[in-house]
């Protein structure tokens, strides 16, 4: 009972944070979508791209499942680092279009298996594993890059929060404005105070 309830809770929060990388693109203009945005390159559809592939190998070829459509190699030098990023021709649809088919046969995939399945990731140091710790693992990676999409979306345009359906409690730019003007406040006086 506990092993189907701990399934359906991530399997639940995976989706839900899936569909947050999406929104994230919401309403941003092709150019936002895609230019760099960090130092290294970090870039919206990047994101969403490099979850696709991730969420594709992770609950596909770890349990001999593999997702029916090519893929870049992560052991292709010639493929490095192109998960991370659109070239001028891809098209958003089709990345978004392919994170959403993904996550059908990941959705098959997670439906088919018991939660103690087993796997192999021969990347990893300890490479046999549960259907629980690819759950987990996957659900980490998106949150995590989640994190970067708002980020990344904020200094786009400003625009914050964790879920579409919570959006209009998000407080309005003179409160955010206020509060970041406070913590700058802060700042320079704790710099003051560790100067003297």
């Amino acid at each position: 009972m506990i092993d189907e309830f701990a399934k359906e809770y991530l399997h639940h929060d995976l989706r839900q944070i899936r569909e947050t990388m999406l929104w994230k693109l919401d309403g941003l203009p092709e150019y936002d979508v895609r230019r760099p945005l960090t130092a290294t390159g970090t870039n919206l559809l990047g994101l969403v791209k490099h979850l696709s592939i991730c969420e594709a190998r992770y609950f596909g070829e770890v349990f001999d499942r593999p997702f029916p459509e090519p893929l870049p190699r992560w052991d292709d030098p010639a493929e490095e680092d192109t998960d991370m990023w659109a070239s001028e021709h891809e098209t958003r649809e089709e990345i978004i279009d392919r994170y959403r088919r993904v996550w059908e046969h990941s959705d098959a995939t997670i439906g088919a298996l018991a939660i103690d399945s087993p796997g192999h990731v021969p990347w990893w140091p300890r490479p046999d594993v549960k259907l629980f710790n690819i759950l987990v693992h996957m659900l980490t990676e998106t949150s995590r890059h989640a994190g970067h999409a708002d980020i990344l979306r904020e200094q786009l345009d400003g625009s914050t929060g964790a879920a579409a359906e919570y959006a209009h409690l998000e407080p309005d730019r003179a409160t955010w404005a206020a509060r970041r003007a406070t913590i700058e406040r802060a700042a320079r006086a704790a710099t003051a105070g560790a100067q003297h």
